[in-house]
């Protein structure tokens, strides 16, 4: 019986803190008498969703599909290139200072070049939604593969295992958690990369929507949109969520976060 009274709490928690989220902020802003046009109350946001739904369901479409293949872009590629930093310390040393390099710069310094580049269209909301969040991807397949236990490593090699072997059968599952780890957070940052494009490069998308209400001082639509992209977020980490659960349930080992 607790254990049943333990898991619906923890199916309530989510529900019943999002709800006082929003709760407070409705109090707040009545108890305040805080201009919709400062912080509109969560009541206005949501009559701002039910009067603008088409258009933020046909933004909110574009922006999905844009993440989506900027996000997938970034798997790939942050696969191939953390297998080859995490297999090869030459390729490490001499990567590394380039990927640091690339990701502290501020991808909306790279957004006007973009445009140059390739006009206005999808283009722009894509590369920058895969420039933004393939490096946790880089960074922690490579630490999985590069933090084999050198104790299985000899033990591999004492019976005959190449190094192809070691990284296919030891080190690239032991980096899935590591992997899954990174997606969870390259999801939002994707969000996130679509988002400044299509605000600066874009006809269609969340952003753009969120440029023409914030130029018209439309403040409910301009927090309504970012709703819609906090639940687009949420869904796409969840889903996250489960396929790692399905892929690496067996590195969950530990119960001390059920405790």
């Amino acid at each position: 019986m607790s254990r049943r009274r333990r898991d619906r709490s923890l199916a309530l928690a989510p529900w019943l803190f999002t709800i006082g989220f929003f709760l407070l902020w409705e109090i707040g802003c009545r108890a305040f008498k805080i201009s919709s046009y400062v912080l509109p109350p969560p009541s206005a946001i949501l009559e701002a969703l039910w009067q603008y739904r088409t258009q933020i369901g046909y933004h909110s479409f574009h922006t999905l599909w844009m993440t989506l293949a900027g996000f997938g872009l970034a798997v790939g590629f942050g696969l191939l290139l953390g297998m080859a930093l995490g297999a090869s310390r030459f390729v490490n040393a001499g990567t590394y200072p380039l990927l640091v390099g690339f990701n502290a710069v501020p991808k909306v310094a790279v957004v006007p070049i973009l445009v140059i580049w390739f006009g206005v269209g999808w283009q722009a909301p894509v590369l920058t939604a895969f420039m933004i969040s393939f490096f946790p991807i880089v960074v922690n397949v490579a630490t999985g593969l590069a933090t084999i236990e050198p104790e299985a490593e000899d033990v591999l090699r004492a019976l005959g295992a190449s190094k192809r072997d070691i990284i296919v059968k030891v080190g690239i599952p032991r980096s899935m958690p590591y992997f899954f780890g990174s997606l969870k957070v390259a999801i939002t940052l994707a969000y996130v990369g679509s988002v400044i494009g299509e605000y600066n490069a874009s006809n269609v998308g969340v952003g753009n929507l969120m440029a023409r209400a914030s130029a018209d001082f439309n403040v409910p639509l301009l927090f309504a949109a970012l709703i819609a992209l906090a639940v687009l977020g949420v869904v796409m980490y969840a889903i996250t969520v489960i396929v790692e659960r399905r892929m690496t349930g067996w590195a969950q080992r530990s119960n001390f976060a059920a405790a």
